[in-house]
């Protein structure tokens, strides 16, 4: 079997892209908050979060508009929140331990269970409606608001050797940086995707194995570069904020325009797959009240639960 070279390289430009703009928007995002006083949480969950949550809009939108093209829509919405979790917050836990965040992890991390909590009870009965998509759209501004209530008083505790002194950083250009480097980082996600998926066609790997696992991971790529670009960097408010507010942002953000500009109806039974998106959120909130931390261990054992939850899927 031959391997398209195109393919070999869209998956090396593409990991390339997203190391090197991942890392810019991190230090894009870590300097607005050090300027704006604002809680780093804040920052990725708001700003970076929402903004690497950006394919999982396009992709789920556009299949919800298409005819019986809900099944997609929400299986990406599912399959990428427990890619969040497993895949981006359990690697980004082994890189760098996340200590002292016990009272985020309970309130933010409880935010984002009612959210996936709200998804799952709406379309348990097999259906997305307008009005229900009307209603999600309503908790993600309601959550966005009580983000930034909690956020007040927070500011960042940042080095300021490696961010630069408040006084001498530029929040417009910052701003540009950042917007500049999300841009690529989705670029980089999608010439990545693009070619891995070439490349297992021409292994001979099933369609249905692709879909399953390239484009719920596929679309968390921009989250996955971005918390260990933050975790290199030391930034555990960032990866933190980063995978709660594109969790957030999945269940009720994307599920509302799921609902909204879909036919609402579902063909496949979620239920079993919504159960376990909100199994492993449960499984990473009690990992973190263990010691107010997460640890490696902890981190190895989201990790190693992501396969697992793919092959019993």
């Amino acid at each position: 079997m031959d391997l398209s070279p195109s393919a070999i390289l869209q998956v090396v430009g593409g990991l390339i892209l997203l190391t090197f703009a991942a890392d810019r928007l991190v230090l894009a995002a870590a300097r607005i908050s050090k300027r704006s006083g604002l809680s780093p949480i804040l920052i990725g969950a708001v700003v970076v979060g929402l903004g690497t949550s950006l394919p999982e809009l396009l992709v789920s939108g556009l299949a919800a508009a298409e005819p019986n093209g809900m099944d997609l829509a929400l299986g990406n919405i599912v399959g990428s929140n427990i890619a969040n979790i497993g895949l981006v917050l359990g690697l980004s836990v082994v890189f760098s331990p996340i200590v002292g965040q016990g009272e985020v992890l309970r309130r933010e991390g409880g935010l984002m269970l009612v959210a996936m909590g709200a998804l799952t009870a709406l379309a348990w009965d097999g259906r997305l409606s307008l009005v229900e998509g009307v209603g999600l759209g309503v908790g993600l501004l309601v959550a966005l608001a009580l983000l930034v209530a909690w956020s007040r008083g927070g500011g960042a505790d940042i080095d300021l050797d490696e961010i630069g002194r408040t006084q001498d950083i530029r929040p417009g250009v910052e701003s540009l940086f950042g917007v500049a480097s999300l841009g690529v980082t989705l670029l980089g996600a999608q010439l990545l995707v693009t070619g891995a998926e070439e490349v297992a066609l021409d292994l001979g790997v099933s369609e249905a194995l692709i879909g399953l696992t390239l484009v719920a991971i596929g679309t968390s790529l921009p989250e996955l570069a971005t918390a260990l670009a933050a975790a290199r960097r030391r930034e555990n408010d960032l990866v933190l904020g980063n995978v709660l507010g594109s969790n957030l942002f999945n269940a009720l953000g994307v599920g509302g325009v799921a609902g909204i500009v879909g036919d609402g109806v579902f063909t496949a039974d979620f239920r079993p797959s919504m159960v376990t998106m909100l199994g492993i959120a449960v499984v990473a909130a009690v990992l973190a009240t263990i010691g107010n931390r997460l640890d490696r261990w902890q981190g190895a054992v989201l990790l190693v639960s992501y396969p697992a939850i793919l092959f019993l899927l």
